[in-house]
């Protein structure tokens, strides 16, 4: 039975024994404890301290986030050890992130400005700045995957396989598909 025919189903239980649905999984979770980081962050500097304009906390806060997220992703979700490679990992991975910065940034002063229109309590200000970062950062976040999986943090070539665990993935899904065929 060929793999098209598969149910749904049959297809998500097969993609859940995969290497990169663990990668996925662990991925999700770090981004869910860097985005609780940088929102709590971001609520303490501009929201409680009022350090400086939404922009300028929303960079601060992205900034020190940034490096446990390096650390976790690199290390826990694609299971790297040992030292960074410069130009391989670390600059790609901060190249990223600056855009992304960038573009959270700019969704959080343009959200800011337009509330600002809307509103005087710096309650309801922070929790739209809050929303902006965390959508910005959400639409971000399956691009990003795509791009740590296939290119930041991508195996070296096996055989034909990302490395040998694809292997493994490959045969895992294949007998899956021959045990729902049975």
């Amino acid at each position: 039975m060929s793999s098209e025919s598969l149910t749904v189903f049959e297809r998500a239980q097969a993609y859940r024994k995969t290497t990169e649905f663990k990668r996925l999984l662990r991925y999700s979770m770090v981004s869910v404890i860097t985005t609780v980081f940088a929102l709590g962050l971001l609520g303490l500097f501009f929201g409680v301290l009022k350090l400086a304009s939404a922009a300028m906390c929303n960079l601060l806060a992205t900034a020190i986030t940034t490096v446990p997220s390096y650390y976790l992703n690199r290390a826990w979700a694609w299971g790297r050890t040992g030292k960074s490679h410069l130009t391989k990992e670390i600059i790609p991975f901060w190249v990223v992130a600056i855009v992304s910065a960038a573009l959270s940034t700019l969704v959080v002063h343009l959200s800011a400005a337009a509330a600002h229109h809307v509103t005087h309590s710096h309650a309801l200000l922070t929790l739209v700045v809050e929303a902006a970062n965390f959508t910005t950062y959400g639409v971000l976040w399956v691009s990003k995957f795509w791009l740590f999986n296939k290119v930041l943090f991508k195996h070296p070539h096996h055989h034909g396989h990302d490395s040998h665990a694809e292997s493994a993935d490959a045969v895992l899904v294949d007998e899956a598909t021959h045990s729902a065929s049975r």
